[in-house]
């Protein structure tokens, strides 16, 4: 029996004419997309404010609050202009990695098309974000801090930052792939099952990570100077108040060491005052 090693989901074509070519990475894409959106529109058609909600309106309400509450920690900003493009970033990527555990399915991040694709619409999310909360000069004034100097390797690193988003994805899912089908060539029992159990616990983990660089990035490019000194004044604030409770602790201290101190000096004093008065009566 022969066994066949798929590395990307780019070599498994379906059908092609001519340039037009209809691959895995296509139609797992597709899969994908579909679930997402008839889901979303199953659950949210019967969305109501009853103290008894569905078990799904639940489970979707519990996800979204999590995205928020990781992007309002992450920005420091309101997190509603962000939720959708960074939910659906986040959802699509775990979707795909999760479907693994289903026989023939071929996660789309497997691709580099796909990753690439997805690390694309963080680059073009970014100066649209950050125009939109800075303006076109504030945002571009970023990039000529802290001197003219550094503009060709802050643009550099632009570029850098996104082929990093890419490959980064698209490699840990590629690796999990091939790992998991050179065990099932030379090992096909229970060894496959506990590696598809670890590349799904990995790609949860890969759409973890991609969303918050995602966030980061965004954040740092919304992040306008008033937030900043805003920021900086309730880091002073609360470096004042952690040393004016280090200082009042320090004086609570110390006021309890010479309480101590006076205390022992006069349980000296009284035993010293008792044992003069017993060798008196003695004499």
């Amino acid at each position: 029996m022969e066994t066949r090693l798929t590395i990307s989901p780019d070599s498994i074509v379906y059908w092609q004419s001519g340039p037009i070519v209809l691959n895995a990475t296509i139609v797992f894409t597709w899969v994908v997309m579909a679930m997402l959106v008839i889901g979303s529109w199953l659950i949210t058609r019967n969305l109501t404010t009853a103290p008894r909600i569905t078990r799904w309106q639940n489970l979707l309400e519990i996800v979204v609050s999590y995205i928020r509450e990781q992007i309002r920690e992450i920005t420091r900003q309101n997190p509603d202009p962000y939720l959708a493009f960074l939910g659906t970033l986040f959802l699509f990527i775990a979707l795909s990695n999760l479907l693994v555990i289903v026989p023939e399915f071929q996660p789309p991040t497997g691709s580099l098309n796909t990753t690439a694709a997805l690390a694309l619409a963080v680059f073009l999310a970014v100066p649209i974000f950050g125009i939109a909360s800075r303006g076109v000069v504030g945002y571009l004034k970023e990039y000529t801090r802290p001197s003219i100097f550094m503009l060709p390797f802050n643009i550099i690193g632009e570029f850098s930052r996104t082929i990093a988003l890419a490959v980064r994805l698209f490699g840990n899912m590629m690796s999990g792939t091939l790992i998991g089908a050179l065990l099932l060539a030379f090992v096909p029992l229970f060894v496959p099952v506990v590696m598809n159990l670890f590349a799904l616990l990995i790609g949860m983990i890969q759409a973890y990570i991609f969303a918050v660089l995602a966030t980061v990035y965004i954040g740092s490019a919304t992040r306008t100077r008033k937030m900043e000194e805003r920021e900086h004044a309730l880091e002073e604030r609360e470096e004042r108040v952690r040393e004016t409770v280090s200082s009042e602790d320090e004086e609570r201290e110390e006021s309890m060491d010479r309480e101590e101190r006076r205390s022992r000096e006069t349980e000296t004093e009284e035993r010293e005052e008792r044992e003069h008065e017993e060798s008196h009566k003695e004499r």
